[in-house]
């Protein structure tokens, strides 16, 4: 008790311990977290949220698919995440006759529920920490501090032999990962169970689960249903396995609790979720070659061709069908770029690094020490080093990896051995091999000429920001055979490649020759960026090893100085189970702004605007707004609420986390930051940055009143 007190004491006379800024491991809240947890208002004990030896909240904590969170709510095994997190698997099912992007989709009985190849619900069963075998296992190594410490082939090999010596046993469905905390300082291992028979129950349509879509999106006020429910299948023993028909709703060991209560001003809440990647022990001039390199290229280089495919999708329900997700996953990603440019500067996170440069080499001066001075010294010297390769690896990434989707094309690499060495066994082989990854490549690349504009304006792109002199090999080509002219060159690939349509691969795999695949125009393109990419590589090799090991001794640095100022630390997020916490609390994004806490259907109605597709409203909801026909999840004057903002700590893969009041209850689903928050995943801003959640009353409205599945209500554990 003694302890506890002390504890909160700490927290309480500390302006540097701020609740809401950390993501957590859950090993360490026992530990680091419970006292202030509790001052703030949590009232159940940590043990109910993560307990090695019991059934905790952690265990209805799911990974949703390889980017994404979310939640078991029933005892029959249903999930719920973000509209945006199943938006590929709803288009994967939609075409224009059952366009369920548009329309929603419902499954009224079990028997109706789509099966979604390629998903996968993820479980973590336990989190081990192994730091010291993995030491043990470096120093038998010739460069114990070299790039086998963050390798995750490496480490997969250690996780495989601990659990050998162990005797950890995984089972159907089971699965490791070792992971590198605090830039190589501790590591953990994750044993989990992977379920890979999903199958979608109800998306509501994208005029509510993306209502606001491009123009809001970051942005608060938010007014969007941003959830999808999918259900675990599983053998009838209840183990892991491939879709069938013999599998059963999965019976989990744990599932959530739903309050219908709300919250007010000021209420403590928590998260659970997989955050994806943050960079809080960036020095200043890594936070500058970010703005300078990815962020850059990814601002410029998606604007252009978000806008060529937003009037493409806009001309032909086809074409918008095909692009959605692909469209909405860029978009996403520009706009957060375009936010964090903005915000590192009107926010000067320059001026905080350099403040928190400065205390830890002050720190460590004043013990007589220059292990950090060295290691910071590095960093910079590294940063200066690396820029020019970074920049154009960013700039190919961008225009030509992400931007061209048709440079996706199958290998030829088994065929052009075979045709060489003149073997007819494996020349057939090979050729059949080929046929099926052709017809999986055309079936995914329906609409060529869209490719084709895309592709022309790509690299129109990619010549704006790289000079002739140190553009990829391919250009010579253009020059020479092209007279410079990317868009002739570009003509060329989709009319005379092998995989520029499917008539002239059909007519290349009837008698395939070798000088023809050795003078294709697309398989020599992307040759010339695959070595692109790989020069840029080179190019940054030995800084970047270097760097792995003075960002580890900078991290460590960071860390000493805070256990020894009796502050906690947090690791930065690698999409590993993590919990975050603070308070629901509006916000004032600039002087003379107030942004309140929470959101109603009043505002969906004030935004609707029939011309334009991201703010169109459904009819039916229109109709529920002027009745009030809301049910039990109203607010108690009678408003309809839709989202809420807490101060909490998360980024991309937090997307779909379960929020939870003070009882472990929950209450909402994580979908966004707001846009004055974007800079949080280098630098936290307590005041400004907030998560934006679905209230689950607006969740459970839509499914109850909208899509009238009162089946799947009844499945739900409901405290009114």
């Amino acid at each position: 008790m003694k302890q506890i007190l002390f504890a909160i004491l700490l927290f309480i006379a500390s302006p540097l311990a701020k609740a809401d800024e950390g993501m957590w491991m859950l090993t360490d809240l026992k530990t680091q977290n419970e006292a202030a947890m509790m001052a703030l208002g949590l009232q159940i004990p940590v043990e109910t949220i993560y307990n090695t030896d019991s059934l905790c909240l952690k265990d209805a904590v799911v990974q949703f698919g390889k980017g994404c969170t979310g939640e078991v709510i029933s005892s029959q095994g249903l999930v719920l995440t973000n509209h945006h997190c199943g938006y590929a698997y709803i288009q994967q099912h939609s075409n224009v006759n059952n366009d369920y992007l548009t329309k929603g989709f419902v499954a009224r009985t079990q028997r109706e529920e789509l099966p979604c190849p390629g998903l996968s619900v993820t479980f973590i069963d336990r989190i081990l920490d192994i730091t010291s075998y993995v030491r043990e296992q470096l120093q038998k190594e010739s460069d114990p501090q070299g790039v086998k410490s963050l390798s995750p082939k490496y480490l997969q090999k250690l996780a495989e032999q601990f659990a050998l010596q162990e005797g950890i046993a995984l089972g159907r469905g089971g699965d490791l990962e070792l992971k590198a905390f605090y830039g190589g300082n501790r590591y953990y291992l994750f044993v989990k169970k992977i379920y890979r028979d999903i199958r979608m129950v109800l998306a509501p349509p994208s005029s509510i689960g993306k209502f606001g879509a491009d123009t809001d999106n970051w942005m608060w006020p938010r007014h969007t249903g941003d959830f999808c429910l999918f259900r675990i299948y599983a053998t009838p023993t209840g183990e892991p396995a491939d879709y069938s028909t013999v599998n059963m709703p999965l019976r989990p060991k744990k599932h959530l609790r739903i309050s219908l209560e709300g919250y007010s001003e000021g209420d403590f809440a928590f998260v659970m979720g997989f955050p994806g990647t943050t960079y809080r022990y960036m020095i200043s001039d890594e936070v500058r070659e970010r703005m300078e390199t990815t962020n850059f290229m990814r601002i410029h280089i998606r604007d252009a061709r978000q806008k060529l495919l937003m009037k493409e999708m806009q001309s032909n329900d086809a074409i918008r069908i095909h692009y959605a997700s692909i469209y909405a996953r860029s978009a996403n990603a520009w706009k957060n770029a375009l936010g964090m440019n903005e915000g590192l500067i009107s926010l000067h996170v320059f001026d905080t690094k350099h403040a928190q440069e400065q205390e830890l080499l002050q720190w460590e001066a004043a013990k007589g020490d220059t292990t950090c001075a060295a290691a910071y010294r590095a960093i910079e010297n590294i940063v200066a080093q690396r820029h020019d390769a970074r920049y154009h690896q960013q700039c190919l990434q961008e225009a030509f990896v992400t931007g061209m989707e048709f440079m996706r094309i199958p290998s030829t690499t088994a065929l052009v051995t075979a045709l060489k060495d003149k073997n007819k066994r494996h020349i057939q082989r090979a050729t059949d091999s080929l046929r099926i990854a052709a017809e999986r490549y055309f079936s995914s690349i329906p609409f060529a000429d869209v490719e084709r504009k895309v592709a022309k304006e790509m690299m129109r792109q990619y010549c704006k920001y790289i000079p002739v002199e140190q553009r990829i090999g391919i250009f010579k080509a253009i020059e020479k055979r092209f007279k410079g002219s990317t868009d002739n060159f570009i003509d060329a690939c989709f009319e005379h490649s092998i995989f520029g349509s499917k008539a002239n691969f059909d007519k290349f795999i009837e008698k395939p020759a070798l000088y023809k695949i050795e003078n294709d125009w697309m398989v020599l393109f992307k040759y010339s960026i695959t070595d692109g990419l790989l020069q840029t590589a080179i190019a940054m090799m030995d800084t970047n090893q270097n760097y792995n090991y003075a960002h580890g001794v900078w991290v460590k640095g960071m860390m000493d100085m805070r256990q020894a100022k009796g502050l906690p630390i947090y690791p930065d997020a690698n999409l590993t189970l993590r919990l975050t916490y603070g308070q629901i609390l509006p916000y004032s994004p600039k002087d003379g702004e107030v942004y309140e806490y929470y959101t109603t259907l009043r505002g969906v109605m004030e935004k609707e605007d029939p011309t334009n597709w991201e703010f169109v409203v459904p009819d039916k909801l229109k109709k529920l707004y002027l009745s009030k026909d809301y049910g039990p999840y109203a607010l108690p004057n009678g408003d309809m609420p839709v989202c809420f903002i807490v101060n909490t700590d998360q980024t991309g893969g937090n997307s779909g986390s379960p929020v939870f009041n003070a009882r472990g209850e929950l209450i909402g689903t994580g979908f966004d930051r707001n846009y004055e928050g974007l800079t949080g995943d280098i630098a936290f801003h307590p005041t400004l940055q907030r998560a934006l959640c679905v209230d689950i009353r607006y969740t459970l409205f839509i499914i109850d009143k909208y899509a009238n599945a009162q089946h799947i209500i009844k499945e739900l554990d409901i405290i009114k």
